[in-house]
């Protein structure tokens, strides 16, 4: 045993990089995006999967400076870079130089199907929202026991209002089993009317992880609960299909723990405040009516009554006087119109034409209106109407204009 040789961690690992590093030059891999998350330096950290195998992948942000897109957890994307491996946690991953779009994921392409199904039946509907009471009594957390999420929802409650009542309606928040206890303490929660408001969530996780929240028995128990349920999944980037069918959407369950939660102390504060303000306003007023009230007393009461009221009676009086002058001379602009048109349907009237010593020739055949002599023939019958009577004629001779020969 003493013969053979000892490798350090450091050594084995570091003849694992080198077999890995030299036996693969540049990879290009393609597999769906999982658990992408941007870190505060810069880079971009996710897993490359497929149904079988995952593989962890870096992005670093002078790469990714060049991308025309943000990836996002369900991408289909195509990757070339090289392997490397982590010396401090003894991992490898692709290093990416590119990515490129291949399409949907499996993941993703399920939910968008799943949602549009859902959408299509009014699940979604922002008439079917309820208004998040502000002050609740009692607030059910349906969530894991032991995660996180349930402790910062604690804190946070317990600090902004600390005679809240919370209930722990307990169940997994991933895996196979967790989507059917899900549905089950939601209804739960109805059945016994256990809370004024449900919070429904878990911390981040891969979108895999977070599967159970957009499963349809779930997204359904979300959209018939009686009681209002704010959706809390992940962190401010994931997201879940119950988001879509809750009363309110929360980025996070601290943000969720605080939606619900009006703060106690600031409320109080905020009323203190309206009251000053208030009182204030009113004593103001109050020393302003006294202030106008002063100089008034029942000797001086109607002498400055009548100094206010005698400028506007007169100025009531001028206005009626302008308004029935105005009307008068509009009054007989009309009439003068009136009279003109009446003198112009006179001038132009047949019985007024007759009157000046004109008359009408017809034709005795047809009746109809001589205009022209052009119009007749010798021996003719004619009719002659002037004002009274009709004469009748015969046509002896005739004068017909050079124009209409």
């Amino acid at each position: 045993m003493d013969t053979v040789h000892h490798f350090s961690v450091s050594e084995l690992t570091e003849r694992i990089r080198a077999s890995l590093e030299g036996a693969f030059g540049s990879v290009t891999v393609e597999g769906e995006v999982s658990n992408y998350r941007p870190s505060s330096t810069g880079h971009a950290y996710f897993t490359l999967k497929d149904a079988g195998a995952a593989i962890a992948a870096v992005m670093f942000k002078n790469r990714l400076r060049s991308l025309s897109f943000e990836p996002r957890d369900g991408m289909l994307l195509r990757v070339r870079g090289s392997l490397s491996v982590y010396n401090q946690r003894g991992t490898y991953q692709i290093v990416c130089e590119e990515l490129e779009l291949a399409g949907t994921g499996d993941i993703l392409l399920l939910l968008e199907k799943r949602k549009r199904a859902l959408a299509a039946e009014g699940l979604f509907d922002q008439a079917r929202k309820q208004p998040i009471p502000r002050f609740p009594a009692t607030v059910g957390v349906v969530s894991s026991p032991t995660g996180a999420a349930v402790r910062d929802i604690l804190t946070i409650l317990r600090r902004r209002a600390p005679g809240i009542r919370v209930i722990l309606l307990p169940t997994p928040v991933q895996g196979n089993e967790a989507a059917p206890i899900m549905v089950r303490r939601i209804e739960q929660a109805n059945a016994w009317n256990l809370a004024d408001v449900l919070i429904l969530g878990r911390g981040g996780g891969a979108l895999e992880d977070l599967l159970p929240f957009s499963e349809e028995t779930v997204v359904r128990a979300v959209a018939a609960s009686a009681i209002p349920v704010v959706s809390a999944v992940g962190h401010e980037i994931d997201w879940a299909l119950s988001d879509f069918a809750a009363d309110l959407r929360a980025p996070t369950p601290s943000a969720a723990a605080e939606l619900v939660s009006a703060s106690r102390e600031e409320t109080r504060h905020a009323l203190k405040t309206m009251r000053d303000t208030l009182h204030r306003t009113m004593q103001a007023r109050l020393e302003k009516v006294r202030l106008l009230a002063k100089p008034f007393n029942r000797g001086d009461l109607e002498y400055r009554f009548r100094a206010i009221l005698q400028p506007r009676l007169v100025r009531f009086d001028d206005a009626k006087e302008g308004l029935l002058e105005a009307l008068g001379e509009q009054i007989r602009q009309l009439r003068r119109r009136v009279e003109l048109a009446k003198m112009s349907l006179e001038a132009g009237s047949p019985q007024a034409i007759l009157e000046r010593g004109f008359s009408v020739v017809m034709r005795e055949t047809s009746g109809n209106v001589v205009r022209s002599a052009g119009e007749l023939t010798l021996g003719e019958r004619l009719i002659i109407r002037p004002l009274e009577g009709m004469i009748t004629a015969q046509t002896e001779g005739l004068h017909v204009p050079e124009r209409e020969r």
